[in-house]
């Protein structure tokens, strides 16, 4: 999936959360992190913190890449 905007990321994070059967809450107990962080994060609210969503991409199974376009 090409992430362009917070929103396609997002969407993305909540799909792999849901396919896993993880509840924002669960994730919130595993990682430390807060369900409004969780919920901001999954709602494609710009702001979101870079460390934090890059280690639950990690913790979901997912891989983050960026590639030189073209």
């Amino acid at each position: 999936m090409k992430v362009s905007d917070t929103q396609e990321l997002g969407k993305a994070i909540r799909e792999r959360r849901k396919e896993l059967s993880y509840t924002q809450q669960y994730l919130s107990d595993v990682t430390g992190l807060s369900v409004s962080f969780l919920s901001d994060l999954e709602n494609g609210k710009p702001t979101y913190e870079t460390g934090k969503t890059i280690r639950l991409i990690n913790l979901l199974g997912l891989d983050l890449n960026v590639e030189v376009r073209g």
